[in-house]
């Protein structure tokens, strides 16, 4: 069993249901943007929209600012709305994904047990603005050692850059005992990869997927977690 220190832990979409939040979010926007009702039906169109441009920006084909915008350009367009109000909905969007906290598999409770025996560092590629009202809103921020936002370090996951700022940070400590939780492929699992570092897939909303990387964990709850630590948890 590895004798792990350090746990880098995603936020959006593991410990925090980024998808409650999402959906809270734009149907409250639409409301107040005069828009009509946002059915689930419109939210998952828009899910699928932000997948794409949140990969493109992972493949480093489209800037952060690029993507944030343009997700929405294209979600109003396919809608029917008025695509010069992406920017100021995207605005706003930032600041109402922290409106709404949910956390999964009683993560709060698992990080709480986990404090003091690990370092927890969050890594998120989350803009600053929604990430730090989502912490702070959720009590994340005191639960967390370090806090690595994409926006501060100039690079997201899975880029090297962003874990290199990482590293650094810890005084270059020993890659061999840390380890990675997220649920996202493309940017905790292969960003893990990159860096030399274990990988715990998060993959409970991914049910016979076949990740097609080599994989340290594939867990389906987090509390899992408490196996993989083994008694140090």
């Amino acid at each position: 069993m590895a004798d792990y220190r350090i746990l880098l832990f995603d936020i959006d979409g593991t410990v925090l249901d980024f998808l409650a939040a999402e959906k809270a979010a734009i149907k409250t926007l639409f409301v107040r943007y005069g828009f009509g009702e946002c059915t689930d039906e419109n939210v998952a169109l828009y899910s699928r929209i932000n997948v794409k441009y949140w990969e493109a920006l992972e493949r480093n084909e489209m800037t952060k600012p690029q993507i944030l915008v343009g997700r929405f350009r294209e979600f109003f367009r396919e809608m029917g709305l008025p695509a010069e109000k992406a920017e100021d909905f995207n605005s706003d969007y930032q600041i109402a994904l922290g409106d709404t906290i949910v956390f999964r598999d009683h993560a709060y409770e698992l990080l709480n047990t986990l404090k003091g025996k690990y370092t927890l560092c969050a890594v998120t590629n989350g803009t600053k603005t929604a990430q730090s009202k989502k912490l702070a809103a959720s009590g994340l921020d005191k639960v967390f050692d370090h806090i690595f936002i994409s926006e501060d370090i100039g690079a997201e996951k899975p880029n090297i850059a962003f874990f290199d700022h990482v590293f650094a940070r810890l005084g270059d400590a020993d890659r061999s005992q840390m380890l990675i939780i997220g649920d996202s492929l493309t940017s905790d699992i292969r960003g893990g990869l990159n860096a030399g570092i274990d990988t715990c897939w998060y993959a409970a909303d991914h049910e016979g997927e076949d990740p097609g990387l080599r994989i340290t964990y594939r867990i389906r709850d987090l509390r899992e977690l408490n196996d993989i630590l083994g008694c140090n948890a």
